[in-house]
């Protein structure tokens, strides 16, 4: 899913973070799985297109798709990331 992002310029980079447990609620019963933890660096004018790919390619019926704010930033990394973004929303 990282690469597939990346490669189609949804993202500029994906941290992928392995061991994280969650808890959850899923059909009346409290379950507990072992997941991988996508933090994905990507643009607010490109969120409906990344939603998109996720839940085209995402193995769960339900994936966690939320998005958080850059508040601020170091510039060289914000303008780095935005080179790595696509620029043509319609592709």
């Amino acid at each position: 899913m990282a690469r597939r992002l990346v490669e189609q310029q949804l993202a500029a980079c994906v941290n992928i973070i392995p061991g994280a447990t969650s808890v959850y609620r899923w059909k009346g019963a409290v379950e507990e799985a072992s997941e991988f933890l996508l933090v994905i660096k990507s643009s607010r004018p490109l969120f409906e297109a990344l939603r998109a790919e996720l839940t085209k390619i995402h193995p769960y019926e339900v994936p966690e798709i939320v998005a958080l704010p850059i508040v601020d930033g170091a510039e060289p990394y914000l303008a780095w990331l935005e080179k790595g973004l696509r620029r043509d929303l319609s592709a």
